[in-house]
């Protein structure tokens, strides 16, 4: 029997996210082996957006975690994690859910990135108002594209204004490098250094500057192993406790294993190399171009055309197919996968014992 496969699957309708909760327990324990320090692992709970996992890498001493969104950090208030970072500049009225969850939840300590003076002053006028003082890191942009400023001058200029924030607190930088995916490990190191340096060489402007060396968050799940030889580093990959297609083929050295799959069921046999699931863009995650989806029982299957509801795919021979035959699917991108759904199903040696709640992929739990 595959490791996937699962006793009882007819009565599990599909299409379904099934999570391997052995696999994930096994994921986390290799992320922690991989960075040496469990206490400079910070995982990024944007992939798995579920309150078990999360409680797993608190059981396995994991006392830092990185969120994209006020949701996943009340998330992890709820299961009372200790160390949380809001990875993303609150704006609007995310800056007064942020401070209104850290007076609900005064276990955790909360911090945020900044890249913009004028938001950071009202993140200052905010937590004045509340009688707190925010942790924030200064978020660079480091070639990614995406948000932080630009390392040098420009970082240097907003560390020296949120300084004179009397209710902001800079505490370190946060350095997300996501566009380095060579295949090449070797390639991977050394982009990432060269990167790097100009996160070292703001870290020892600033420790120069104030006495104390900034803390350093830096990489993904394609750099983690590039950034844990790094003296006190945290590290923050994400996609690691379910891992998926995309990363398996570009960083094949990684020793994680898919322990997320979608799980669909043929609806149609069109002609004789054509056959139709109900795997459509509501199921798995639509970006890109196709494929979007592999299946491990059906490895040859090729997705040609999808809908909502529909993805249909080319095989060898469709009279190996009939209506109602399972398929076990890996997403290529696991991470926007997971929000599509409610909830998990939960497999532990191929029975299926349970669900989890995808509680973190609404964008509000109370707050």
């Amino acid at each position: 029997m595959e490791w996937y496969t699962i006793e009882g699957v007819e009565e599990i309708d599909s299409p379904a996210l099934v999570v391997y909760a052995d696999r994930v327990r096994e994921n986390i324990r290799q992320a922690i082996a991989i960075q040496g320090d469990v206490h400079l692992l910070r995982p990024h709970v944007k992939t798995n957006k579920i309150a078990e996992v999360c409680r797993e890498m608190l059981e396995q001493g994991v006392t830092r975690f990185k969120c994209a969104t006020i949701a996943e950090a009340e998330m992890l208030a709820l299961v009372q994690a200790p160390d949380i970072l809001l990875a993303y500049q609150p704006v609007g009225p995310k800056l007064q859910r942020l401070l209104q969850l850290i007076r609900t939840y005064p276990a955790s300590h909360f911090s945020c990135l900044v890249d913009n003076a004028q938001v950071a002053a009202a993140l200052s006028a905010g937590a004045a108002e509340k009688g707190i003082v925010l942790d924030v890191y200064i978020d660079l942009n480091v070639g990614m594209g995406r948000t932080g400023i630009a390392t040098g001058e420009a970082a240097w200029t907003l560390y020296e204004q949120l300084t004179t924030l009397s209710h902001i607190h800079v505490v370190g930088l946060h350095a997300y490098d996501g566009h380095v995916k060579e295949v090449d490990p070797l390639l991977r190191q050394q982009q990432s250094d060269a990167l790097f340096r100009h996160v070292q060489d703001l870290a020892r402007r600033i420790a120069q500057q104030s006495g104390k060396a900034p803390v350093i968050i830096a990489g993904g799940s394609p750099t983690f192993p590039t950034h844990v030889h790094r003296v006190g580093v945290e590290c923050s990959p994400g996609t690691f406790v379910f891992w998926d297609r995309s990363y398996k083929l570009q960083m094949p050295e990684l020793p994680f294993e898919y322990a997320a799959l979608v799980l669909s069921r043929v609806i149609s046999v069109i002609d004789a190399q054509t056959i139709c699931i109900d795997l459509g863009h509501k199921s798995v995650a639509a970006e890109g171009p196709l494929p979007r989806v592999y299946f491990l029982n059906a490895p040859e299957a090729v997705p040609t055309g999808q809908s909502e509801e529909h993805l249909v795919l080319r095989v060898h021979d469709a009279a190996q197919y009939r209506v109602g035959d399972v398929l076990y699917g890996v997403p290529n991108h696991i991470c926007p996968t997971v929000a599509l759904y409610e909830r998990a199903l939960v497999i532990e040696d191929h029975r299926f014992i349970g669900e989890w709640r995808v509680v973190a992929r609404d964008r509000k739990i109370t707050i």
